[in-house]
């Protein structure tokens, strides 16, 4: 491959663009110029040519100098943090500090110190700048503040955001272990859910796992917004990915259960929302897969009934608060999917008048259809009330944590983050993983990533805004691709995975506001830390209190392949035996993946020699279980199995150790095979049990098969329990 010009891997540098890295087996490969070029258009430089690299070094260079202070300062709690400023040369240079609750800190009380820096001045169009660096105090609360700096007439200031240097586990859960269920919350049908699981679901499920089984949390899918098909207007098939969400701020309307609206009571014909009701479940009892499609249309045209109720004075105050609360993001999330309704829901292919926020036919159109997005406001105003009666009676229940949320890696191309966040989203390139031992083509997720540049500008606020919206409702997130905080693979538009680079992320910023955040909502951090990881990632991770992920069949030793021993497992981390991307471990154990991926043709070897693999992987794991003592000659059923698996996690030094409500119920179909979309109905497989039939959450709470296996993990996590 032709060595890469220096001025263009100057450039790259500069923004974070790999030029080379390392891949899965351990090569050094070498980025292509074709790519850098596309990554660094997509961040808005210009790059094809040495005259246009040259011009974008000196505009970098001028832009760093042209700036009074940096866009967004980040530190820790007990560290001083060392930043600095630019004045004409010369010039006096007053800083001082404006904390989130309004206490202004100036002169000595602000204890801010010059110290030395020995820059030399730059020549910017005549005037010579200065640099000169403080140095604040170590003591400063946790929160985001601002750095104010006069100089002569000028003024500036900028973000100051101190974080946790250690998050840890909420003090709610102390110093014990502690255990709770997985599950994909649309599966979870009820008598009383409109054909996929709801939010008064997941509220029972949590109140049964914890009231009857002593569980801390309950671990659910994103319950992130997709695209839904509006009243009468247009739109196709519902995304049925939990991780391509339309938005990860707001939240999926499918989820919500119709008749737990306080105005339900007031509608006058409820006759009318009771058969839509028994129409879905009918035509649900009649299918094995989940029919969002069909499950929506119905219900929507109930929500809309219920819209139209009047609201009381009281009711109307909290409409308010909550519109207040979430300001303009809601204002533009619900006008998106208003002109979703009317144009599509591919915004690339609206009228120019409204592809933006900002543009001059967008107010004009919320103006003519106001009731269409009140509509959708309204929606997540019942989302938000919905979700926060599930977290508050799992608490009530016992649970430490209560609802655990999953936030997605990212969101679809054409969705409504997409459309409102556009500014802030590299458009042009995708993100993705590179090839690896299990996906040699790598991936392209379709999502836009978020842009570095962008973020510092913008102090991070649509970061802050997401997590602080996951978080509002729980007691713990799963972030899914955690080192996207780190870095991310970008893949430029219209190229393979394999021609794509890393792209580098402020993850002192980024990690620093997740514990920031977690720590003001009293919750927990899982990062998904699965797959090719920087070594040293999962050691920053560790050092800020953030758990990490162990997956059973993925722990094995480096050097001989084997089973890892349960003591040397990570005790920072969520431990399981399975995810969402595998079968249930009654399938699992059957060689159900290699079966189902050599129907669909997604074996790179022959099927045989996969089942020979698998046979091997789970004779070491048997071999490991029976030398612990936990499965005796003969244990060989699947229920036994199962059981002996999950009490080995408890072996773990695991914080946490989690439960696929599958296993509990012997399931054994996969809700997501990777490397396909409608080739196998992801994410649209109801919750079964061994023989295929579907199991209702009324029929769970008695099922003496989830109770064993429930009261088995709940027996090593607490060897002793009251009766």
């Amino acid at each position: 491959m032709t060595e890469l010009a220096p001025s263009l891997v100057e450039l790259a540098r500069r923004l974070g663009i790999a030029t080379s890295y390392q891949d899965w087996s351990g090569q050094q490969v070498l980025v292509p110029e074709a790519t850098l070029v596309a990554v660094l258009g997509a961040l808005g430089v210009s790059a094809g040519t040495e005259h246009d690299r040259n011009a974008a070094l000196s505009a970098h260079l001028r832009s760093h100098w042209a700036r009074s202070l940096p866009p967004t300062i980040v530190g820790r709690a007990g560290t001083q943090l060392r930043f600095w400023v630019h004045v004409t040369h010369g010039a006096p240079a007053e800083v001082w500090l404006q904390l989130e609750d309004g206490t202004e800190l100036s002169g000595p009380e602000s204890r801010i110190v010059q110290v030395d820096n020995f820059t030399p001045p730059f020549d910017l169009d005549g005037r010579q700048v200065g640099e000169a660096s403080f140095l604040l105090p170590g003591d400063l609360p946790l929160g985001y503040h601002r750095v104010h700096l006069r100089s002569g007439d000028h003024q500036a200031s900028a973000a100051l955001i101190v974080t946790p240097d250690w998050l840890g586990l909420p003090e709610a859960l102390g110093a014990r272990r502690a255990w709770g269920l997985a599950t994909q919350l649309y599966s979870v049908r009820s008598r009383r859910s409109w054909g996929s699981g709801d939010l008064c679901d997941l509220g029972d499920l949590a109140l049964w796992s914890a009231w009857a089984h002593g569980a801390d949390y309950l671990l659910v899918n994103p319950l992130h917004a997709a695209c839904l098909p509006g009243p009468g207007g247009r739109g196709g098939r519902i995304e049925p990915s939990p991780y391509l969400p339309t938005s990860r701020r707001f939240v999926n309307p499918l989820y919500l259960r119709v008749e737990a609206i306080p105005e339900y009571a007031e509608l006058p014909k409820r006759g009318r929302v009771r058969a839509l009701r028994d129409r879905v479940q009918r035509r649900a009892a009649r299918m094995d897969t989940i029919d969002r499609d069909g499950d929506w249309a119905a219900k929507c045209a109930a929500l809309q009934l219920i819209h139209a109720v009047p609201r009381s004075a009281g009711r109307e105050l909290a409409y308010g608060a909550f519109r207040a609360r979430e300001g303009r993001a809601l204002d533009d999330f619900a006008t998106w999917c208003a002109l979703a309704d009317k144009h599509g829901t591919d915004w690339y292919e609206w009228p120019k008048s409204v592809r933006h926020p900002d543009a001059p036919g967008v107010a004009a159109f919320a103006a003519k259809n106001a009731a269409a997005v009140d509509f959708h406001r309204w929606l997540q105003w019942q989302l938000d009330e919905q979700l926060a009666a599930a977290q508050s009676q799992a608490v009530r229940a016992g649970m430490a944590l209560g609802i655990m949320h999953d936030l997605a890696v990212g969101v679809h191309p054409t969705g409504a983050d997409a459309w409102a966040l556009q500014d802030a989203l590299a458009l042009g390139v995708t993100a993705g993983a590179p090839p690896d031992e299990f996906n040699q083509l790598g991936q392209d997720w379709s999502q836009p990533p978020w842009r570095p540049d962008r973020l510092d500008e913008l102090e991070y606020r649509p970061f802050r805004a997401l997590i602080q919206a996951v978080l509002r409702h729980a007691g713990g997130v799963r972030i899914d691709h955690i080192i996207g905080l780190f870095r991310l693979w970008w893949i430029p538009e219209g190229r393979p995975p394999t021609e794509g680079t890393y792209v580098r992320y402020d993850h002192e910023a980024m990690i620093g506001i997740v514990a920031l955040e977690a720590q003001r909502a009293g919750a927990v951090v899982v990062g998904e830390d699965l797959g090719t990881v920087e070594p040293w990632v999962r050691d920053y991770l560790l050092l800020r209190g953030l758990l990490g992920t162990s997956i059973l069949w993925f722990e094995k030793d480096e050097a001989t392949g084997a089973p890892l021993p349960a003591e040397r497992w990570r005790e920072y981390c969520l431990s399981s035996v399975t995810t969402h991307d595998l079968p249930p471990t009654a399938g699992y154990l059957a060689g159900d993946h290699v079966q189902l991926r050599e129907s669909l043709g997604l074996l790179t070897r022959p099927a045989e020699v996969e089942q020979e693999a698998a046979g091997c992987e789970r004779a070491g794991w048997l071999a490991e279980l029976r030398r612990v003592g936990l499965l005796a000659d003969g244990e060989d059923s699947p229920e036994e199995l199962i059981l002996a698996l999950y009490r080995y996690l408890g072996r773990t030094p695991s914080r946490l150790l989690g439960v696929a409500l599958t296993d509990a119920v012997g399931d054994r179909r996969t809700q997501n095979q990777p490397g396909t979309t409608d080739e196998y109905p992801n994410w649209r497989v109801p919750l079964t049990g061994p023989d295929g039939r579907p199991v209702l959450l009324e029929e769970l709470f008695t099922d003496p098969r989830a109770a064993e296996l429930l009261e088995a993990v709940r027996a090593v996590i607490l060897p002793a329990h009251p009766c």
